[in-house]
């Protein structure tokens, strides 16, 4: 359909490889929306997303609306005239006026094979649930969480030893190209109704979800792991002190769930037993679990909480 003029909606790294996308392929992207700049890090400093900071950076307007349902956001958005919105990972419910300003809508990419793990969470939950395979959706955005007609679809298996963070990065990759692909085509793709067959929510990430509970599968807790890694991280507890396994393998063994069963961190599960390859101690930087046992000793039958 030749260049655009679009209002880019997202927040984190997934959406600035999309945003970056667009500039490149030569379309005008009038303004950006983002999550406002808040307190991160160690050191609670404010910082910008990292759509915002690529924004800048291309000369971009930023807005940073801590809601769009007041009239006056929804004003200042159609104000703007798109021709259309792209929207990934953006934090924010568009209400309807802002989903009919634009005029050919607003567009989403979303990290998996919709229906599929609708939601917040997706290349997480995918990996954790041991999904065979995953992608992006082009869809056309309405009032319900994820729930529009579909434009285009892609799919990329996971691999056996697939991080989230990994994954993540191919993903949006695959939903960077997806989405100019889309824009091209626009005026001759044919929206497709999501199947009400093989719906499934990827709900958000808690704290406490985190926690690794030994009482369970080796295999399932090696998906709860890489589906956490690298952030925010799943983590157990070696004498009061909080350890984040980044990753770890599979190895045979039996004991009690949660207790060491030699000297190199090898953990007994409900089933089987993991031995952490990648961890990381409060405070103290990622490294191997052997350069961790180098100065911090857990010998056989420790129990983790």
């Amino acid at each position: 359909m030749g260049a655009l003029r679009i209002v880019f909606m997202g927040t984190p790294a997934f959406a600035a490889v999309a945003l970056k996308a667009l500039v490149d392929a030569g379309h005008e992207v009038i303004a950006v929306y983002s999550q406002p700049p808040r307190p991160k890090g160690r050191g609670m400093e404010t910082q910008k997303s990292p759509v915002h900071m690529l924004a800048e950076e291309q000369g971009i307007a930023v807005r940073t609306p801590t809601s769009l349902r007041n009239a006056e956001d929804a004003a200042a958005f159609a104000a703007l005239q798109a021709d259309v919105a792209v929207v990934a990972a953006y934090g924010l419910i568009l209400p309807k006026a802002v989903l009919d300003a634009p005029r050919h809508g607003c567009l989403n990419i979303h990290a998996s094979l919709l229906p599929r793990w609708r939601g917040a969470a997706p290349i997480q939950r995918a990996i954790m649930a041991g999904d065979a395979k995953t992608g992006v959706t082009i869809m056309q955005m309405e009032e319900g969480l994820d729930t529009g007609p579909m434009l285009l679809k892609e799919e990329l298996a996971i691999g056996a030893d697939m991080n989230a963070g990994a994954l993540h990065d191919a993903l949006a990759e695959i939903g960077a190209r997806l989405v100019c692909q889309a824009l091209e085509q626009l005026s001759t793709l044919t929206p497709v109704p999501q199947p009400s067959d093989g719906v499934s929510y990827a709900a958000k990430i808690s704290k406490e979800e985190c926690r690794i509970d030994w009482r369970r599968r080796a295999g399932e807790l090696d998906r709860h792991i890489r589906g956490l890694s690298p952030a925010p991280g799943a983590f157990t507890e070696i004498g009061g002190e909080r350890l984040t396994v980044l990753a770890a393998s599979l190895v045979a063994g039996s004991g009690a769930p949660g207790t060491t069963i030699d000297d190199r961190l090898t953990i007994a599960c409900g089933e089987g037993a993991l031995r952490p390859t990648l961890v990381k101690r409060a405070g103290k930087r990622a490294m191997s679990a052997e350069e961790m046992l180098r100065g911090f000793a857990v010998p056989k039958g420790t129990a983790l909480s």
